[in-house]
């Protein structure tokens, strides 16, 4: 598809939207809305066989995430986000790599409920930001089913009131391996099948 491997084209060399110029960023944003237009899933959210499972994201402009690249001596490595359709849950996992042994994580659980054919109501419930070491992180397969068990982590693990950290996310675009959010704050995610 044309509109896809534009986007995928237009991404490439932005390290998720890190190093993007204002110029790019218009690029993306319009590369993203023509694709939005070619979605061919008309109602993401009951798509759950596409929508089920491991996500890597390419490119955000989530001040959130992309702040994390700027915490000193410290870079910002993947981001993944897993969605368990069965359970409502989803997992965003940011992996923080600076000085040798002090790899970091920044991992967020939440549940999501479906309100319309392409939006999802998300709230936050747990989190947990520690060494990569220390919790014994090996992949973010590994790492949700210990959250799954109720391991507690030598880490800042903390539950979060889901009345007060709520949002919505539309998902504006689906397929095999692609997928477009866009969220409450005004944010934009592209992910990739991981």
């Amino acid at each position: 598809m044309i509109g896809k491997a534009a986007l995928i084209d237009v991404i490439a060399g932005t390290n998720r939207g890190l190093l993007a110029t204002d110029l790019q960023k218009q690029a993306i944003l319009a590369a993203i809305a023509n694709l939005e237009d070619l979605n061919p899933t008309p109602r993401p959210v009951e798509a759950s066989n596409l929508l089920n499972g491991n996500w890597r994201l390419l490119y955000t402009t989530s001040k959130a995430l992309l702040n994390l690249d700027r915490i000193p001596f410290c870079k910002l490595g993947q981001i993944y986000q897993c969605i368990q359709v069965e359970t409502k849950s989803v997992y965003n996992i940011a992996e923080i790599y600076g000085l040798p042994y002090l790899e970091g994580l920044v991992s967020v659980a939440a549940k999501f409920e479906p309100v319309s054919g392409r939006r999802v109501q998300v709230k936050f419930e747990r989190s947990i930001i520690g060494l990569q070491r220390l919790i014994e992180y090996n992949s973010p397969a590994t790492f949700i089913q210990q959250i799954e068990s109720g391991k507690k982590f030598p880490a800042v693990d903390f539950p979060i009131n889901s009345d007060t950290q709520q949002g919505w996310l539309d998902i504006t675009y689906i397929d095999d391996n692609l997928r477009i959010g866009r969220g409450n704050e005004g944010s934009v995610f592209v992910l990739s099948k991981a």
